[in-house]
């Protein structure tokens, strides 16, 4: 009698790196296999070291006094001190801004990754019913925000090629509405118009897709994508309340 063999479960096949990349060309397949074995390390790295890049070779192009120009330009509180005054905060923003860019960019993508897959699991697990755990979550947000890498690619060419005077550091691709606003513009018509970004309507649509693919009985992709979206438009309300309340 030919002995009955028992095939194990097949080994995970896609590394981190087949990840980042099947992200962007081949979600479903991807999130799949996030779903069985979570990972989030390498995408998160990757958006770090982008991050940094940008900040470096904006610094060593000299884009930094400009920048702080515009800014203290911009601020009707800095308009209003006396000049001495106004001298000293701006050559304390040159001395220390690119020092808390630097240290920022290890910081915020992860951070900002971090509180998204935490509230993302909230509202799936805690108002969808889906299964879940916070490592998947995990997951699922650091490689749907994969399309930040093709925004940061096109970031650091576009820094290392046009005038640092010209590039507005705060949204570098113009892709967005808010892009193309005045410097005079009321800056909550530029925090809303900023919001309705390309890159994060792809992000909205990849996270969908990751959850439903996580949780298929709970969730399909539309109805992630709507709860997605609902907490994208209340995250946008709340900063459009307070950008009008506290700008100065």
């Amino acid at each position: 009698m030919a002995d009955v063999m028992v095939n194990p479960e097949a080994p995970e096949r896609v590394n981190s790196i087949g990840r980042i990349f099947g992200a962007l060309v081949s979600p479903k397949a991807t999130f799949e296999s996030i779903a069985r074995r979570p990972t989030w390390l390498a995408p998160v790295a990757l958006l770090c070291l982008l991050f940094l890049a940008v900040v470096v070779i904006f610094g060593y192009r000299g884009g930094w006094p400009g920048y702080f120009q515009k800014q203290t330009a911009n601020n009707s509180r800095f308009q209003q001190m006396p000049p001495e005054q106004q001298q000293q905060a701006y050559e304390m923003q040159l001395k220390y801004g690119p020092r808390v860019a630097y240290a920022e960019a290890p910081i915020v993508p992860t951070l900002l990754i971090v509180i998204v897959a935490a509230i993302f699991l909230g509202v799936f697990k805690g108002l969808a019913g889906a299964k879940l755990n916070f490592k998947t979550s995990m997951g699922i947000v650091a490689h749907g925000w994969m399309p930040n890498v093709v925004s940061g690619l096109v970031g650091i060419l576009i820094v290392c090629v046009k005038d640092p005077a010209s590039i507005d550091l705060q949204n570098i691709v113009a892709s967005n509405a808010g892009a193309f606003l005045s410097s005079d513009a009321p800056k909550w018509l530029a925090a809303l118009l900023g919001s309705v970004d390309l890159f994060s309507f792809w992000t909205m649509i990849l996270l969908a897709l990751g959850f439903a693919t996580a949780a298929p009985k709970q969730l399909t992709t539309a109805k992630a994508f709507i709860w997605i979206f609902m907490t994208w438009l209340a995250f946008v309300v709340v900063k459009v309340g307070l950008t009008a309340a506290f700008a100065g």
